[in-house]
């Protein structure tokens, strides 16, 4: 027997999909409607407003991304497996929830602004004290240049893994690990010490 579609994750993926589109005062209920398939009146049997579906998108987000970084950030590695395993679980929850970053980029005014999502900018200095003290931990190592500030770094490459989901679509020939690997290799190199050249 075939199994019931579920409602409420289809609610989720299609107005995602049209809040990263479109932005959050751009999209009404009835295009969420519309997009799933089910009358406007129907989503309120699922979620009370507008707001409570953009809740339940980008705190799951979240919830993935701290966890991760909180397991990368607890594990006995150096800083620069650390920076691996940063870049692998960024990449990774992007690939899980590919709207959810592009909604955050855009509307993160009306995120900040709006008293039930402080949680987001709690999420998100938290996701930046991670990498600043990664970072900062590659310098005290020797692993990482000392010439380039920690605060100057950590929004490049924030912004250079987040907006992958722009432009970035896994296939078989080519996945999010294999891209993971590309980055952590192109960071790696930018961050490492430069050698001196021989007198």
């Amino acid at each position: 027997m075939a199994t019931a579609p579920d409602r409420r994750a289809i609610i989720l993926d299609k107005a995602a999909e049209l809040f990263a589109r479109k932005g959050i005062s751009a999209t009404t209920v009835r295009e969420i409607g519309d997009a799933a398939g089910i009358l406007s009146g129907s989503i309120y049997h699922h979620f009370d407003s507008k707001d409570t579906i953009i809740d339940a998108i980008v705190s799951s987000y979240f919830d993935e991304m701290l966890a991760g970084y909180d397991e990368v950030l607890r594990s006995d590695a150096d800083a620069t497996e650390r920076l691996h395993g940063l870049i692998r679980t960024s990449l990774h929850c992007a690939e899980n929830h590919p709207h959810a970053s592009e909604l955050y980029q855009r509307d993160r005014n009306h995120l900040r602004e709006t008293a039930r999502f402080d949680y987001v900018r709690e999420a998100v200095a938290s996701m930046r004290r991670t990498w600043l003290t990664v970072i900062e931990d590659g310098v005290a190592e020797g692993a990482f240049r000392s010439d380039i500030r920690p605060k100057i770094l950590y929004p490049i490459i924030r912004d250079g893994l987040w907006r992958t989901v722009e432009w970035f679509r896994a296939s078989a020939a080519y996945d999010t690990d294999d891209l993971a690997e590309d980055c952590f290799a192109f960071f790696r190199q930018a961050l490492a010490v430069p050698v001196q050249a021989a007198v």
